[in-house]
C-alpha cells in the first residue's frame, strides 16, 4: 500500500496563551468562588486547529502574530514542537500575545474571555507572504480581524484553494463576502447568532443550515451540536451524524479539533460524511481530557479509539 502524502494546509488565525481555571462552578456577579487549580496552556482557535491537523497527519503552515513576550516565545516553540511550520508567524514588538481566560466547571463546560492582543494586528501583508506557497486547503476562524478573513478568502478563491471557515467565536459575519466556501462549520450557538434560529434540535439546526448555505453558497454546512453529534447539510440533503458517548471533563478546543479533523480527512478521501464521523471521534477524545492543545489526539490515538482500544 502506497503511503498517502500529507495534505498541505494553511491556517490563518489566532494564537493565545490560555489561562485555564478549574473550579466547581463559575461565580455569579459579585461572588467569589475558590478554584481547584489553574494552568497556562497553549491555545487560540487558529493554533488549536493547526496542532490538531498536524497531529492527524496534515502538513500544516501557520500565518498569524505573537508578541515579543515570554508567552509568544513559548507558543512559537510549542507550535514548532508539534510540527507546525511557523515561518509565516510575525513576532510583533508593539503588542502583547493573545490571552484567553477559561474557567472550566465540574461538568466540563467552559466560558472563554479573550484578550486578542497581537492577533488583531494580523495584516494583509502577512497573508500575502504566506500565500506565495500552494495549499490543498486554507482554514480560517474569527479571532482575527474580519477584513483579514475576507481578504484571505478572496485570495484563496482567486487561486482555487478550498476554504474552511470555523465560524467561531460568534460574531456578525457578512457571509455574502464568503460565497463559495468549501465548509462552513459553526456550533449551535454560533449558528443561532448567524441565523436567528436557535439550533438546539435537528429540525431547527436544519433550518439554520439551509439559511447558512443560501447565504454563503458553501459546499457543506456542518453544525456542531455537542453530545447530540453534528448535522451535515449538503445542497438540500442532510444527515445527523451521532457523537460518541464519553464523559466530558473540558470542552475547550473540541470544536477546533472537530473542524481540523473534518478538513484533513475530507482532503484525504473526499467522503465528507466519513470525515464528520472521524471528527466526532476526535472531538470525543478532546472533551475527555483537560486543556486545549494537550487534549488534541494523534492519528494513532483516534485509530485506537475507533477500534474500542484504550488510549
Amino acid at each position: 500500500m502506497i503511503e498517502q502524502k500529507p495534505k498541505r494546509i494553511l491556517v490563518i488565525g489566532s494564537i493565545n496563551m490560555d489561562l485555564v481555571l478549574t473550579l466547581d462552578r463559575a461565580p455569579e456577579a459579585g461572588e467569589t468562588v475558590l478554584g481547584e487549580s489553574y494552568a497556562y496552556i497553549p491555545g487560540g482557535k487558529g493554533a488549536n486547529q493547526a496542532v490538531a491537523a498536524a497531529r492527524l497527519n496534515g502538513e500544516v503552515f501557520f500565518c498569524g502574530r505573537v508578541g515579543s513576550d515570554s508567552n509568544g516565545k513559548i507558543l512559537l516553540e510549542n507550535l514548532a514542537d508539534n510540527k507546525v511550520n511557523t515561518s509565516y508567524i510575525t513576532v510583533d514588538d508593539s503588542s502583547q500575545t493573545g490571552l484567553a481566560v477559561i474557567p472550566v466547571d465540574s461538568e466540563g463546560q467552559n466560558r472563554i474571555m479573550v484578550f486578542p492582543g497581537s492577533n488583531y494586528l494580523v495584516s494583509r501583508e502577512d497573508v500575502d507572504r504566506a500565500m506565495q506557497k500552494s495549499y490543498d486547503a486554507i482554514m480560517l476562524q474569527l479571532e482575527i480581524p474580519l477584513d483579514i478573513v475576507y481578504y484571505a478568502f478572496e485570495k484563496a478563491k482567486a487561486k482555487g484553494i478550498p476554504v474552511v471557515l470555523d465560524a467561531a467565536p460568534a460574531v456578525e459575519v457578512d457571509l455574502s463576502r464568503l460565497k463559495g466556501l468549501y465548509i462552513l462549520s459553526p456550533n449551535e450557538y454560533e449558528a443561532s447568532k448567524l441565523t436567528g434560529i436557535k439550533a438546539d434540535s435537528v429540525e431547527n439546526a436544519l433550518k439554520a443550515a439551509e439559511i447558512l448555505r443560501d447565504s454563503s453558497s458553501a459546499d457543506y454546512v456542518i453544525i456542531k451540536m455537542g453530545d447530540k453529534g453534528a448535522l451535515l447539510y449538503d445542497k438540500g440533503h442532510y444527515e445527523m451524524i451521532p457523537s460518541y458517548p464519553v464523559k466530558a471533563v473540558d470542552t475547550t478546543a473540541a470544536g477546533d479539533s472537530f473542524t481540523a479533523a473534518v478538513t484533513v480527512k475530507a482532503l484525504e478521501h473526499g467522503n465528507i460524511a466519513e470525515a464528520v464521523r472521524y471528527a466526532n471521534a476526535v472531538g470525543a477524545i478532546c472533551v475527555s481530557r483537560r486543556g486545549a492543545q494537550p487534549s488534541l489526539p494523534t492519528e494513532e490515538e483516534v485509530r485506537k479509539f475507533l477500534k474500542g482500544e484504550s488510549i
